[in-house]
């Protein structure tokens, strides 16, 4: 297998794997987990188009075990930090008497708001809740306080998310293409801040149960006999905590990944702002009153819930897209002979757009896709429709087109990693040539119409 012999050639190799999320690297436990973290892209309709999410009853129960598993295995990483937490938070402060905390409903409900805000803007969530958590503290408690609640957190997260709003303030009358790298370092600021919270944030602010007679035990002071279950209950609340996050996460990073691609600054603008107006939804609703906050977070969770088949393949397209871009993928990369990972261009049959699969020839001289659901599940095979097909290169990716007559129809996505590597995916597959593609095709029908010549690619290679 082809490795540079730069210095920088592991590290990159390393974190490769897991920003590519590709199969064949999933083969342990951690190897699973980063494919299941890095996410998948699906079906996202052309803007103007009707929009409307449809669940396959058959991708009912693979999300049903891809969200049991994920969740169960980040909670038992995250019980240790909430375990913790509780037990920082049962302290008595100083033997002073506190005010009474409110009703464990209560509780449960303004946490189901906070997770679903946190979700939708890890970074704006934690810094936010970390900053009121600072100022509404007695100077006595504030050593005592969470992480998030450090200054030397949230004082520079709020600055970030200033330079952000900033950013989409001004970019909106900037050209597309000066505004892009920021959108795409916003996007994989995005990722980083809900890793983050996913494993330090969500534990800590789902464990709202405590040890009987501490403070905030709800019958501690009543003189009857208590079991200590908290543990219990902190272990049922912090994995529904974490599925609820991780697919709300999802479809905010799905919004991430559409600006990103997105070549209107207008639509950028309108995305971001019916993001904020969620977020902003959410904490108002909590603020006003908490069990009308629950309400309308659970409302967002039905929904995120439904559209996570999508949510997760656009998050796996965006996660490969970016990483294949920024590190020039490219240079260090070569095709295989045997078989190239690469993007379903539109639905074929039940498997949707953007689908990551494995591009094969069976033993008839067909070409077939070969997929795992969500990554992890056992594999299956596509096979493609007949026809010749070429290579249509891109400005930033090319893709494969099935050919009729004067008529291309995209029907694979290359990642950006392909760029430049057109004539060695012909050879390998026997496709009928390389010729432009998208915008690349446009500028080459305008430079015809000018008069001016240009090479073309030859009918094969």
């Amino acid at each position: 297998m082809y490795r540079p012999s730069s210095r920088w050639s592991k590290p990159i190799f390393l974190f490769e794997g897991l920003f590519s999320a590709s199969p064949e690297k999933c083969n342990g436990f951690l190897g699973k987990v980063a494919g299941w973290l890095v996410g998948a892209a699906e079906n996202a309709p052309p803007i103007g188009c009707r929009l409307y999410f449809h669940t396959k009853r058959t991708d009912v129960p693979d999300m049903q075990r891809f969200f049991l598993v994920v969740a169960s295995s980040l909670a038992l990483c995250a019980l240790p930090v909430s375990a913790s937490a509780a037990g920082r938070s049962a302290a008595p402060a100083d033997g002073s008497a506190s005010s009474a905390p409110p009703p464990i409903g209560q509780q449960i409900a303004q946490t189901v708001s906070l997770i679903t805000g946190v979700a939708i803007s890890p970074l704006l969530g934690m810094s936010a809740v970390g900053a009121w958590t600072y100022l509404k503290a007695p100077p006595e408690r504030r050593p005592h306080l969470p992480w998030f609640a450090n200054p030397g957190f949230w004082m520079p997260a709020l600055l970030l998310v200033a330079l952000c709003f900033a950013k989409d303030t001004v970019g909106t009358a900037a050209p597309s293409i000066l505004k892009k790298p920021f959108d795409a370092a916003e996007t994989v600021e995005h990722k980083i801040s809900g890793l983050i919270a996913a494993g330090l944030f969500v534990p800590i602010a789902a464990a709202i149960f405590q040890a009987p007679g501490t403070e905030g035990a709800s019958l501690s002071g009543s003189g009857l006999a208590v079991i200590d279950l908290h543990w219990l209950g902190n272990a049922l609340l912090v994995p529904a905590a974490l599925a609820a996050f991780v697919v709300v996460f999802l479809a905010s990073t799905a919004v991430n990944i559409i600006i990103l691609l997105s070549p209107f600054t207008t639509v950028d603008a309108a995305l971001k702002g019916f993001r904020l107006a969620v977020l902003g939804s959410v904490a108002v609703s909590a603020w006003a009153n908490p069990w009308v906050g629950a309400a309308w977070a659970l409302v967002i969770i039905i929904i995120a819930w439904f559209i996570a088949g999508w949510s997760f393949r656009m998050f796996h397209f965006g996660s490969a897209y970016l990483w294949d871009f920024f590190t020039r993928r490219r240079h260090r990369f070569q095709p295989d002979p045997s078989g190239n990972w690469l993007f379903l261009a539109r639905r074929l049959g039940k498997v949707p757009v953007r689908t990551y699969g494995r591009l094969v020839r069976d033993a008839h001289g067909g070409f077939v896709l070969g997929y795992r659901p969500w990554l992890v599940f056992p594999e299956r095979t596509l096979p493609l429709p007949p026809g010749p097909y070429a290579v249509g290169r891109g400005l930033i990716h090319s893709e494969v087109v099935e050919l009729d007559g004067e008529v291309a129809r995209s029907l694979l996505t290359l990642p950006p990693r392909y760029r430049s590597h057109e004539a060695e995916i012909v050879r390998i597959y026997g496709f009928a040539g390389v010729r432009p593609a998208g915008l690349r095709a446009a500028l080459c029908w305008f430079r015809s119409a000018l008069g001016f010549r240009f090479k073309r690619q030859p009918a094969s290679v």
